[in-house]
């Protein structure tokens, strides 16, 4: 596992999920779906928060 930072060329939005992908070496497009199941079904509002939260603290690159 690499050390996580945002991956804004690969981002959709702003690239929390593409950057969490390739720090666990997962595919980006099972991240995101992981975090819009999550959201919609089990988080709700804290999901985006948290998603805003680290895209604001995290490292962009």
């Amino acid at each position: 596992m690499t050390r996580y930072a945002l991956d804004k060329p690969n981002a959709k939005l702003l690239g929390v999920c593409a950057g969490l992908a390739r720090a666990a070496g997962w595919d980006a497009l099972a991240v995101r779906l992981g975090v819009v199941v999550a959201t919609l079904f089990l988080f709700g509002p804290l999901a985006i928060l948290a998603y805003f939260l680290t895209a604001w603290l995290a490292d962009g690159r």
